[in-house]
C-alpha cells in the first residue's frame, strides 16, 4: 500500500531527527495509523476538577470499586466468586483493561500494553483459581502442579535475538563472547539461582510473586537501599553483553534504566518467578493475540453489568461510617453522588492523589513513559539465523524489538500479520520523556518505528501497510530505590477501611499478579468491612 516508503527514506529521515528530537511534527504521516492513548481529555479535566458536581439524590450503592485496570477487574472478579453482587465499578475509559487494552484488523487482534502472563508462583493462589475457573488449566498431576491448557501457552519458538548481524533463539548471546564475559555471565546466573530458592527467616520466599508474599528478612530488604546499577558495579559485573541484557530487562519489565530502580527490584526480575505447573512448563507464558486483554475481557464478563465505562470517579471522602463517592456519567453528561459503606481504590496514585486525597498523601510514586506500535505487514519478517519467534529483540536496537501478534494463530506463517513494538522512554527524566512522548506527531513516530525495524528486517522494505502509535504517559509505577520501605506505599497497603487501595502502584512492578493480588485482597477486606467476609483465596 505505501511501498513508495523506502527503507532508505525512513532511515535517513529517522537519522536527521534524531531518537527524540522535535523535528517533523508537521511533515505528512508516512503511513495510514492513527495516534491513539488513554482518554487525555477525562483524565486532565479530574485533574484539573472541570467535571460539575453531582446534583439530585444520593444513590445507595453497598460498594463501589473506583477504576477498571486489572487490579479494579480483579476485585470485581473476586466480588462476584464470593457470590456478592451489590456492587458497582466505574471505568473512566470506554473499555476496561488499563494497560492491558487491546485492538485488531482484519487479520488479527493486537494488544496495546502488557502482552502475556507468565505461568504463576505457587503463592499466587488466587490467581490460579482464576486461571482454572477461565479453563485455563485443565488438570492437575500427580503432586498436584496445574496443566495448562497447551493452546493458551506461548507457541515456539519463544524468543529470539539479532546478535552480530544473525538472527539466534533465546535472548542471551551464545556465541562471540569473551572467556571472561561468559564467566561472568554463568556467575551472574548463579546468583540468580540461590536468590530463587532462598527463603528468609520468616519461612518466605526472598523473592515470591506476588511481592508482598516476599521475605521480609534484612539480608533482602536492604537490596531496596541500593539501585541496581550500584549492586552490579560492587558485585563486579563490567561484561558490555550482559549489562546491555540486564538494561534491555529492566526496561521490558519496569520501563527503567537499571540506574533507576532498586537493586531488590532488578534480582526479582530474575528471582521472583517460580512458575508451578506439571509437564515442566512453568518457565512458560500464557499468551494471546490481544495479550492480557484476554484476561482483562474475562474478568470483565464475570462482573457484567455491574461495570460500568464512561465514567469518572472525581471525589472520594469519608463522611462518618460511609463514604461519598462523586461520579460523572461522560455519556449522560451528568453527575451524581453515591452514599458507599466500603470503597475499593483501584486507581493509580497519581490520579487517586486529585480524587481522594485524604487516602494518597505524599509519595515517592513516579512513572515511566512509553510508546506501543501495532504494525500491519502484507508479509511476516524472517532474517538470516534463527527463524520469526514470538519476541524479536536487537542487541543493537534502542526499543525493546516487536511481538508478533499473531504467533499463536493460524494466520502465523508467510502472510500478511502485525508486529507489536514497544519502546520505553527510559534515557531522559520522565517528565520531560512524558512531555516529548506527546508533543511528537503521528508522522514522527511513524518514521522512527519504521527505521527501527527496517534495521532490524531489511526484508520489510515495501511491505509496511500501516502504523498505529498508543502512547502512554505513565504506563508503569517505577521501582526505584527506598520504594518498597516507602512510609506512604505502606501505608497505602495498610487501610483497614472503609476505603481499601488497590492497584499494581503499591507493589512499584506494574505486573498483572501483582495488580490482581492488590484487587483480591481490597475486595475481600471490603467483604469483611462489610460484614461479609469468608474464606480468603489468598
Amino acid at each position: 500500500m505505501r511501498a513508495e516508503v523506502r527503507r532508505r527514506d525512513l532511515l535517513a529521515g529517522a537519522l536527521a531527527c534524531g531518537m527524540l528530537s522535535g523535528c517533523g511534527r508537521a511533515q505528512a504521516a508516512p503511513f495510514p495509523g492513527a495516534l491513539l492513548g488513554p482518554d487525555l481529555a477525562r483524565g486532565h479535566a479530574i485533574r484539573d476538577g472541570k467535571l460539575p458536581g453531582p446534583t439530585g439524590p444520593e444513590e445507595r450503592i453497598p460498594l463501589v470499586i473506583a477504576g477498571g485496570g486489572i487490579a479494579g477487574l480483579a476485585a470485581g472478579w473476586r466480588l462476584a466468586e464470593a457470590g456478592f453482587t451489590d456492587f458497582a465499578l466505574f471505568e473512566l475509559e470506554d473499555v476496561a483493561g488499563g494497560n492491558a487494552r487491546a485492538g485488531a484488523n482484519s487479520v488479527t487482534a493486537y494488544p496495546w500494553g502488557a502482552h502475556y502472563l507468565p505461568i504463576p508462583n505457587r503463592e499466587a493462589r488466587a490467581l490460579i483459581h482464576m486461571l482454572r475457573g477461565f479453563g485455563m488449566i485443565t488438570g492437575t498431576d500427580a503432586q498436584g502442579a496445574p496443566a495448562y491448557d497447551p493452546f493458551q501457552l506461548c507457541a515456539d519458538l519463544e524468543e529470539r535475538l539479532l546478535w552480530r548481524g544473525k538472527w539466534q533463539e533465546g535472548l542471551v548471546p551464545t556465541t562471540g563472547l569473551s572467556p571472561q564475559d561468559a564467566a561472568q555471565w554463568r556467575r551472574f546466573d548463579a546468583a540468580m539461582e540461590v536468590f530463587r530458592k532462598a527463603v528468609g527467616r520468616d519461612g518466605r520466599p526472598a523473592f515470591a510473586s506476588p511481592s508482598a508474599l516476599s521475605s521480609r528478612d534484612e539480608t533482602y530488604a536492604e537490596l531496596d537501599r541500593i539501585s541496581f546499577a550500584a549492586w552490579l558495579a560492587q558485585e563486579g559485573y563490567t561484561a558490555a553483553a550482559l549489562l546491555a541484557h540486564l538494561r534491555y530487562s529492566t526496561r521490558d519489565d519496569y520501563g527503567s534504566e537499571p540506574g533507576a530502580i532498586s537493586a531488590w527490584a532488578g534480582i526479582h526480575y530474575f528471582a521472583g518467578r517460580r512458575g508451578w505447573a506439571a509437564d515442566g512448563a512453568g518457565e512458560s507464558e500464557l499468551t494471546w493475540p490481544e495479550g492480557n486483554a484476554r484476561l482483562a475481557r474475562l474478568m470483565a464478563g464475570r462482573i457484567g453489568a455491574r461495570l460500568r465505562p464512561r465514567h469518572s470517579v472525581t471525589h472520594v471522602a469519608r463522611d462518618g461510617d460511609d463514604v461519598l463517592v462523586d461520579v460523572f456519567d461522560h455519556q449522560a453528561g451528568a453527575a451524581r453522588r453515591i452514599r458507599a459503606g466500603a470503597v475499593v481504590l483501584a486507581m493509580p496514585d497519581f490520579v487517586a492523589r486529585h480524587v481522594a486525597p485524604a487516602f494518597a498523601g505524599a509519595s515517592r510514586f513516579s512513572y515511566a513513559p512509553w510508546v506501543v506500535a501495532n504494525v500491519a505487514v502484507s508479509r511476516m519478517p524472517w532474517g538470516p539465523g534463527a527463524g520469526l519467534a514470538w519476541d524479536n529483540v536487537s542487541s543493537t536496537s534502542a526499543s525493546l524489538g516487536y511481538v508478533v501478534a499473531n504467533h499463536q494463530t493460524s494466520s502465523a506463517g508467510d502472510g500478511p500479520g502485525v508486529l507489536t513494538w514497544y519502546q520505553a522512554l527510559s534515557d531522559a527524566d520522565p517528565v520531560a520523556a512524558r512531555k516529548g512522548l506527546l508533543e511528537r506527531g503521528l508522522g514522527e513516530w511513524q518514521r522512527e518505528i519504521a527505521a527501527d525495524l527496517l534495521a532490524m528486517n531489511p526484508e520489510l522494505d515495501g511491505r509496511i501497510e500501516r502504523i498505529d502509535v498508543w502512547r502512554w504517559g505513565h504506563a508503569m509505577v517505577r521501582p526505584t530505590v527506598g520504594f518498597r520501605s516507602d512510609p506512604a506505599r505502606l501505608a497505602a497497603q495498610a487501610m483497614n477501611g472503609p476505603v481499601f487501595r488497590a492497584h499494581s502502584d503499591l507493589s512499584g512492578l506494574s505486573l498483572f499478579e501483582e495488580a490482581h493480588y492488590h484487587g483480591v485482597l481490597a475486595a475481600e477486606r471490603a467483604l469483611a468491612h462489610l460484614g461479609r467476609g469468608g474464606e480468603s483465596l489468598l
